[in-house]
């Protein structure tokens, strides 16, 4: 393709105008894909904002991409044109440092995200290195597999990494575009699963979504009655937290993972964690072939985004009802 279409923003803050690229020659170990279906992530809208000081403009915001490979570069094997693949928060790597041989290419230092430096999915097409384009299961709909490919790696890889199993008890804090796949995929890796949220209109969905137990956050009677229950709690949100009792709702080798961003430094006492051996970490998306593998389990156990369409041309529409968090779940921009 000689020139992409897409919306990009122009300056921080500012609303996503037309914008066309020359992405110049393809690469050899590049594909070119055409794009079906953008996820607008909330991510995307801290990039327009510059919330993280690593914005750089112009660019085209998107990076949970589904489309069909129209054209590879002349290295690429394991791809051709057709092929239906998903994209996520990751477009490069290095390929030889010590975390790409290892097969944590997310962890690379030169990691290029895909609209870091570089234009992404709230266009017609979009580059990226093949081996960060996955083939999606037949049995997925591109629509609701958008998500996937940067809120469901997100949720998925802590619980793999924690060892999550049917003996397992996960806890998921904030029932929203991350926390209900989360609990979808906890549910699937068949643990008992419970729900914390300050919204009690909440629970009757997350308890449809997987959870088998709900547990209002702001009772504290509610947290103390689950104290010293949960082998792992992922907590999806950004907002700031009474951090201590999810500390405290850890059993022995219990783990507080953060995966949401909260505005303020997470501050807990030491004691509790050298009590019970407990520990608080954070995670970070997941490689390619992480991703490969949580697209074909959500395939397999019917885990699945709930959306709201957009056209592409509504993205300013979409990126404003989630400022508002007026978005049911998760927002999909459709070409």
């Amino acid at each position: 393709m000689s020139s992409i279409q897409g919306y990009g923003v122009h300056a921080a803050g500012a609303e996503l105008l037309p914008l066309r690229y020359d992405p110049g020659d393809l690469r050899p170990q590049d594909v070119e894909v055409r794009i079906t279906h953008c996820g607008v992530c909330h991510s995307d809208l801290h990039l327009i904002d510059n919330d993280w000081g690593m914005s750089q403009y112009p660019f085209i915001p998107g990076h949970e991409i589904v489309g069909a490979v129209t054209e590879v570069g002349e290295a690429v094997r394991h791809l051709v044109p057709g092929d239906r693949v998903g994209i996520g928060w990751q477009a490069d790597s290095c390929g030889y440092c010590e975390w790409c041989r290892k097969g944590e290419e997310n962890l690379c230092s030169q990691a290029q995200p895909t609209c870091v430096g570089r234009h992404g999915g709230y266009a017609e097409a979009v580059r990226v290195n093949a081996r960060f384009a996955m083939k999606l299961p037949e049995a997925l709909d591109s629509e609701t597999a958008a998500p996937l490919l940067c809120a469901g790696i997100t949720v998925y890889q802590p619980l793999r990494a924690a060892g999550v199993n049917p003996s397992s008890r996960v806890g998921v804090i904030g029932i929203g575009g991350l926390g209900h796949l989360a609990l979808q995929f906890a549910r699937a890796f068949g643990a008992e699963v419970t729900a914390f949220s300050t919204s009690q209109v909440k629970e009757s969905e997350a308890l449809e979504l997987g959870a088998h137990r709900f547990v209002h956050s702001r009772d504290s009677k509610a947290l103390k009655a689950v104290e010293g229950t949960q082998d792992l709690i992922l907590s999806t949100i950004n907002a700031a937290q009474e951090w201590s009792a999810y500390v405290g709702a850890l059993r022995p080798h219990g783990t507080l993972c953060l995966v949401g961003v909260p505005p303020r430094p997470v501050s807990v006492e030491a004691f509790p964690l050298i009590a019970g051996a407990r520990c608080v970490c954070g995670s970070n998306t997941g490689s390619p072939a992480r991703i490969a593998e949580m697209l074909d389990v959500a395939a397999r156990h019917n885990v699945a985004a709930r959306t709201e369409s957009f056209r592409m041309a509504e993205a300013n529409q979409a990126i404003g009802r989630l400022r508002k968090n007026h978005i049911h779940y998760r927002a999909v921009l459709a070409n």
